[in-house]
């Protein structure tokens, strides 16, 4: 039955006994956030995982089918690890039954959590969920508020909100209060850096930034600067700690960049062009400065 799975939903599959050991292969895939399947009983996964559980935003997706493929039960991460949805996949292809025990989907009502997975967002405050659902749980209107239109009405239970204030979930990329936080990541940093700068340096500087100007870091998604930086160590590292690629641009390229950018007599005498990290931010999004260095 594994390998029936296994050749649906590509994956390893691994049989314990001898010395492939549960309590190890628990371990090693369980570090891995990879979806873990078991086959048997749901008793012998609980037992499995217990120790390694520790977040709905970090822990892996871990589904139980019972060895005679009858049921497919999720265990953890139903939402934002998607062990519901691998749950109906697997029932699919061995005709179980998915076992979905997740309170708003019984219910048929909105998830929050799972819509923020499937738009890409970043969840910052994962203990805020329950607040959101709870309300809906119980009859109640939850307010969001964005930063960007969206498109549709909302779902049953769901109305917008006057002001970020008065949300109770917010998609914004400069989250503040105290309501449930989604962040796109569809920010471009721009990056401008002497030469030899550090990693370390360039990671001091963007924890600075975001602490001044309430960016997320999870709003990023990629950075910008110019080629003359390409055989920087220092930022190549710092942008792979963060797996942001980076793209480069030459300074006539970023010279040609409509908008109003911050001016560096220095820069300019560097680099050819009076500034390099808004104009480049600018450049790769191909969207308005959000935030100025």
């Amino acid at each position: 039955l594994a390998r029936r799975l296994a050749e649906a939903l590509p994956g390893s599959v691994s049989r314990c006994g001898g010395e492939v050991t549960l309590k190890g292969w628990t371990a090693e895939h369980f570090a891995q956030n990879e979806a873990l399947i078991f086959v048997g009983a749901v008793g012998i996964a609980v037992r499995a995982v217990a120790p390694y559980c520790k977040s709905k935003a970090s822990d892996p997706a871990v589904v139980a089918v019972d060895e005679g493929g009858r049921f497919a039960v999720p265990l953890l991460s139903g939402h934002l690890g998607g062990a519901n949805a691998l749950a109906r996949a697997l029932a699919e292809v061995c005709g179980a039954v998915p076992v979905i025990t997740t309170a708003t989907d019984v219910n048929g009502l909105f998830a929050v959590d799972l819509w923020a997975k499937a738009q890409g967002c970043a969840l910052l405050e994962p203990e805020r969920i329950k607040r959101v659902s709870g309300a809906l749980l119980a009859g109640q209107t939850v307010r969001y508020w964005s930063a960007w239109p969206v498109a549709g009405g909302p779902p049953a239970g769901v109305e917008r909100a006057g002001t970020p204030e008065a949300a109770d979930f917010a998609l914004t990329l400069t989250p503040e209060g105290g309501a449930l936080h989604l962040v796109p990541p569809i920010g471009v940093l721009g990056v401008g850096c002497r030469r030899g700068t550090t990693a370390e340096r360039l990671e001091e500087a963007f924890s600075a930034f975001c602490a001044s100007s309430g960016l997320s870091p999870a709003a990023v998604s990629a950075a910008a600067s110019i080629d003359l930086k390409k055989e920087e160590p220092g930022l190549a590292q710092f942008c792979e700690a963060h797996g942001w690629p980076i793209t480069f641009y030459s300074a006539d390229q970023l010279r040609a960049v409509p908008g109003q950018f911050t001016p560096s007599a220095f820069v300019a005498g560097v680099t050819g062009v009076d500034n390099v990290c808004e104009r480049a931010a600018a450049k790769a999004s191909g969207g308005a400065l959000l935030l100025p260095k």
